[in-house]
């Protein structure tokens, strides 16, 4: 069932979100070559705490991080390690969770490590512009298939591939909620947006094959190919009109 949400719980919403956004301005200075993917959790994890709230992946389902680190082929839930350190050149991905009284936020954004290839900054560039040219479509009325598609078109076109195994989803109180929301649709296909609807949209997209294998730690989602992924996302809402990022602060964004 997707649960549609009051203003009031919108508010509360938008406070978790704040805290998410909050996390990527602490991090993003810190990642370079020789930092440890721990270091970025303990920070995170030391602000989330500072501001009243509780890293939502923190024990969730039995997963040991305060939050998901995942480096160059690593697609999702990269378990954050003393012995994971950082080089030159690879690429991570930072999966950001807060719940704030009792609502969560959620986002992921993928960072280069000082400077990284052609290739490598290309797919950065364009799972991010996927979200953004997605989410232009969401109104009420819209079917979420619609949005679907035009993620699974925008990356497509410019040569990835998007692993079906990892959706995004309906958030709220519970960090997953209804609906799922796959990165491969078609159009006029699904349920229907509705005002209050807050979602959690998610591009993750692949270089290679959208093969991915789950490590032996039952968490790490890796590419099969060995090739590099990416992932972008952010929480929003279904507006009157269209839609609200809340996990952005205001300069946030892309043209």
């Amino acid at each position: 069932m997707i649960i549609v949400k009051s203003p009031r719980e919108i508010a509360l919403m938008r406070d978790a979100g704040r805290v998410v956004a909050k996390v990527f301005d602490r991090l993003q200075p810190m990642i370079r070559a020789g930092i440890s993917t721990k270091e970025l959790a303990d920070e995170a994890e030391r602000f989330i705490r500072s501001e009243k709230a509780y890293p939502t992946f923190l024990g969730y389902n039995g997963f040991e991080g305060a939050i998901c680190t995942s480096v160059n082929d690593t697609l999702v839930h990269g378990i954050p390690s003393d012995h994971q350190i950082l080089e030159e050149g690879d690429i991570i991905s930072l999966d950001v969770g807060a719940t704030l009284k009792g609502y969560c936020g959620d986002a992921c954004r993928t960072y280069p490590v000082g400077e990284v290839g052609t290739e490598a900054a290309r797919l950065l560039r364009v799972t991010e512009e996927s979200f953004f040219r997605a989410i232009k479509l969401i109104k009420p009325g819209v079917h979420l298939g619609d949005i679907s598609h035009a993620i699974q078109k925008y990356n497509e076109d410019n040569g990835y591939s998007l692993p079906e195994e990892y959706t995004g989803h309906g958030i709220g109180q519970n960090l997953h909620e209804d609906p799922y929301i796959p990165n491969i649709g078609r159009p006029e296909t699904g349920p229907v947006l509705k005002e209050g609807m807050c979602l959690a949209i998610e591009p993750m997209v692949a270089q290679g094959k959208p093969d991915v294998v789950v490590m032996k730690d039952g968490w790490t989602a890796k590419m099969k190919d060995g090739k590099l992924c990416s992932h972008y996302e952010n929480t929003i809402v279904v507006t009157s009109t269209g839609y609200e990022i809340l996990t952005m602060l205001p300069q946030g964004g892309i043209d």
